[in-house]
């Protein structure tokens, strides 16, 4: 049997049955999208009398956003933890879990930072975890690489949310903490071949922290900070010279040249925190646009976090409190430095390029790029 959040398996006929349904649960209950995810078509509702508006706007949400209103309703599990399972599986019967990874610091219903292994889990919660995964995917005849995704109450019981059949953003913390290349792996897969490895040859070792670095204004409602990104880069800093990729890995994906990312891996959680907010650590530099750093800086000082105190509504309640006293002009002072830093970064990207008007590589009379109006931009915006 799966351990199932206790609610309907399709989508509701009618904001009556949603009343009788969650009457039958228990209140709180969530309402969501049974086409999507990623927060949308989604809410929580704690009485009889907010369901039947909840239910309209979720519905409205889920058509204008997937096409498809469809909207199932489930108990709502109080102050969960968002815990999901890394698996493989090949076309030959052989599937094996990789380990959980702690996805609960969200904003939004969007992930901004997870670690394995999780700060709760112990081995035998792991390995159940793991075996219930497995099941999941060998239900489906799945193969290839696969997250299966479960909430955890305050007792530490855990439910089967959704599976997400792909490798996600989050899969680096997974490789640094078993040593396997999920990438590789998948391409061997893909060509027919069988796993190189039993589930007893998986081992977890260490402590990996990964954050998503995001375009967005931490001071301004996290608003969008679009621009051009003219060779964005990473400091070694002190302890962490550049290219000891055991320590760092930079993502180079997600829009950005440079990186989506950072991940830190090291001993322990203690030690992988401790790093994260050193000087050799969160030191990526985006001529002309802001970022969520400062964000990843609070999380990981805060007495909670390091506590392993997290579930879903962790960072809605950590922005809710003021900021460290002093904390804003330290961040102010910083960011200064963050941005003097990527405007000579900038200005020596747009020396060397060959294209670029007077450079030495470019053929003498011919004529220059047309000039971008989101470089000059960001250009003036790193400068001012």
């Amino acid at each position: 049997m799966l351990p199932f959040v206790p609610g309907t398996s399709r989508g509701l006929a009618s904001a009556e049955e949603g009343e009788q349904v969650a009457e039958r649960i228990g209140y709180p209950v969530m309402l969501k999208a049974a086409a999507g995810g990623g927060g949308k078509g989604m809410r929580l509702v704690h009485t009889r009398q907010e369901l039947r508006s909840a239910l309209e706007s979720a519905q409205s949400e889920a058509q204008r956003s997937f096409g498809d209103s469809e909207v199932y309703i489930e108990k709502a599990i109080v102050n969960p933890r968002h815990i999901e399972m890394q698996v493989l599986a090949d076309e030959h019967g052989n599937t094996v879990w990789l380990g959980e990874r702690e996805c609960s610091i969200q904003r939004r219903h969007q992930k901004v930072l997870e670690e394995a292994p999780s700060p709760i889990v112990d081995p035998d919660m792991r390995r159940r975890m793991g075996e219930v995964a497995v099941r999941v995917a060998q239900a489906a005849s799945y193969t290839n690489a696969g997250t299966i995704e479960f909430l955890v109450d305050e007792q530490k019981n855990f439910y089967f949310l959704e599976m997400n059949t792909r490798l996600q953003v989050e899969h680096p913390v997974t490789e640094l903490t078993t040593g396997l290349d999920l990438v590789h792996l998948q391409l061997r897969i893909a060509a027919g071949e069988k796993l190189p490895f039993a589930q007893s040859d998986v081992q977890i070792r260490g402590h990996a922290i990964e954050c998503r670095i995001y375009a967005e204004d931490p001071d301004n409602n996290y608003f969008s900070q679009p621009g051009q990104d003219r060779g964005a880069a990473a400091a070694g800093g002190a302890g962490n010279p550049a290219g000891q990729r055991d320590v760092r890995r930079l993502e180079r994906s997600h829009g950005l040249r440079s990186t989506a990312g950072e991940t830190d891996r090291l001993r322990d959680r203690p030690a992988a925190g401790h790093h994260a907010t050193g000087p050799g650590a969160l030191r990526i530099f985006v001529a002309g646009i802001k970022t969520n750093i400062s964000l990843f800086r609070r999380i990981l000082r805060d007495d909670d976090f390091r506590a392993g105190k997290l579930d879903t509504g962790y960072l809605d309640r950590l922005l809710a409190k003021a900021a460290p006293a002093g904390a804003s002009a330290a961040r102010d002072s910083q960011s200064t430095k963050l941005e003097r830093i990527a405007a000579i970064a900038s200005g020596m990207f747009a020396v060397l390029e060959p294209s670029a008007p007077g450079s030495k590589n470019g053929s003498a009379g011919e004529a220059g790029p047309v000039p971008s109006n989101w470089k000059q931009k960001g250009r003036a915006e790193a400068l001012r």
